[in-house]
């Protein structure tokens, strides 16, 4: 039989594919950031063989290395333009853009820890109307007025009062499921030692984790400033530090400009963790966790870490968020003292439980994010679900820091 098309078989369906009559799944991963997030949903379909799994990366000023990061996981992708033109009975996304064009139901996710950055466009704001974060505003939710998702996933409670207030037309399609990196890390603590020590750290060695957000007043954005301390002031036999970067800071610059700026940190023991890896190990493996306004810094709250701020954008950070919580409570890094003295005092001056309000506010339902999000995808491909708990794999034993500490700028580093 010859082949007379140029498509994807999983666009042409009919005849071109083995397994027939399965219901489609649209996965649709604009940037590395949300694929990672949505991998905790799509492996949810796992071994269902009603079920046929699609993938698509539509053009994203943040698209970067979305169809690699898919590639690792043996995830070949289909045109935008193709998967726009074709049928599928649910679409998974965690970002808006071209969604509203698809031929299906769509799932929005919610990704990062809690709502942090407010709307930084303000065009189609009415004189008066407060700045909400991105999934909790009327611009994302909605299209010609109408809501566009046929489920919206948050991870706690409190966010459908904020909708209540932004976007009040989405209620009815809003589900509370929790947070799948706040139950990982959560079941990951007690592997810490296990972490430490795939890490490398040998015995008396203390980690030091700098997590940053993407944009101008990200921990990245103001490197210049701290890059210095942790290359002269911390005693190398003593302390190791990993940069745990956005995806969007490698994805916006390109990633051999991120390693080249890094350059002064080769062969200094700082490693440099790659997009695409997973951060849970490391940033529960951490003893200290210098971090700015993003979400990584908020997770580090539910590990054992002592954690210290980089000074932040009070006005750019929605005021119910975790993030600006904590930023009333953790100890702001300052560059007229020796960075060892601050790590050390913050570490004494650390309280135990002092975070724990700032933890709450990062899941309503701890340990049932991929319980939750089944059900709700399962009701809406009306299908029954499987009758098995979700098999949630562990946390994998994270590569040697020396595997990710920044070597010649021209080398991709995995």
């Amino acid at each position: 039989m010859s082949v007379k098309t140029t498509k994807s078989a999983l666009i042409e369906q009919g005849r071109w594919l083995t397994v027939q009559d399965c219901k489609r799944v649209l996965v649709v991963a604009h940037t590395v950031t949300f694929a990672q997030r949505l991998r905790e949903a799509f492996c949810l379909l796992e071994a269902d063989l009603r079920i046929q799994v699609v993938f698509t990366a539509p053009p994203h000023a943040f698209g970067e290395g979305v169809a690699q990061y898919l590639e690792s996981l043996g995830i070949a992708t289909v045109p935008w333009e193709e998967a726009q033109r074709a049928e599928f009975d649910l679409a998974l996304a965690a970002g808006s853009r071209g969604v509203h064009e698809l031929r299906a139901p769509v799932v929005r996710i919610s990704h990062g820890a809690g709502h942090i950055k407010l709307l930084t466009d303000t065009t189609s704001l009415k004189p008066g109307e407060k700045r909400s974060p991105g999934m909790l505003s009327r611009q994302h939710l909605l299209h010609e007025g109408r809501v566009g998702p046929a489920a919206i996933v948050y991870a706690h409670e409190r966010d459908l009062k904020e909708l209540a207030h932004s976007c009040p037309e989405a209620l009815p399609v809003a589900h509370v499921v929790g947070d799948p990196c706040v139950d990982r890390i959560v079941a990951g603590m007690s592997r810490r030692e296990q972490y430490r020590r795939a890490l490398g750290l040998e015995p008396g060695q203390r980690l030091v984790i700098v997590t940053s957000t993407w944009g101008p007043t990200s921990t990245f954005g103001r490197l210049d400033a701290l890059l210095p301390q942790l290359l002269s002031q911390l005693p190398g036999r003593r302390y190791r530090v990993a940069l745990l970067l956005h995806p969007n800071v490698f994805a916006g610059h390109g990633a051999w400009q991120v390693r080249s700026w890094l350059a002064g940190c080769r062969g200094r023991g700082i490693a440099v963790v790659p997009p695409e890896a997973d951060w849970q190990a490391p940033l529960i493996a951490a003893d200290w966790i210098i971090g700015d306004h993003g979400s990584l810094t908020a997770y580090g709250t539910l590990t054992d870490a002592t954690m210290l701020l980089t000074p932040g954008p009070r006005r750019e950070i929605s005021a119910y968020s975790p993030a600006a919580l904590l930023a009333t409570l953790a100890p702001v890094l300052s560059p007229a003292y020796p960075l060892d003295e601050q790590l050390r005092y913050a570490a004494e001056q650390q309280l135990p439980g002092q975070y724990k309000q700032v933890a709450s506010l990062l899941s309503s339902a701890p340990g049932q994010f991929h319980r939750r999000m089944r059900a709700v995808i399962y009701r809406l491909l009306k299908l029954g679900e499987p009758a098995c708990a979700p098999v949630v794999s562990p946390l994998p034993l994270p590569p040697p820091l020396e595997q990710w500490e920044a070597a010649d700028a021209g080398v991709a580093q995995r």
